[in-house]
């Protein structure tokens, strides 16, 4: 056994000790923290596709609606054209 001939100086042991404790506490709380907000980033990133995709499909749908009334005005001014044709054979 190797002796020094100074006594142990158990109290900055201790002190060592109890900040080695507190380290590894805030380590595993930290690690806690970042699966948390690692399931937050997932669930925010779903939410966020999902609104992707509804945004397409309502874009989708308002062009559709442009086309049909497009095609409404076209029918419209049709028949408009042909109400004229049969009021100018004056029968």
């Amino acid at each position: 056994m190797l002796k020094t001939g100074r006594p142990v100086d158990t109290e900055s042991l201790d002190r060592l000790e109890e900040k080695v404790k507190l380290l590894v506490a805030l380590v595993g709380r930290m690690r806690n923290e970042q699966a948390r907000l690692a399931e937050d980033y997932q669930k925010a990133s779903a939410e966020l596709e999902s609104a992707r995709a509804r945004l397409q499909e309502a874009e989708g749908a308002t062009a559709e609606i442009a086309a049909l009334k497009d095609e409404r005005d076209l029918i419209r001014a049709r028949v408009s054209s042909l109400l004229e044709q049969i009021e100018g054979l004056s029968l």
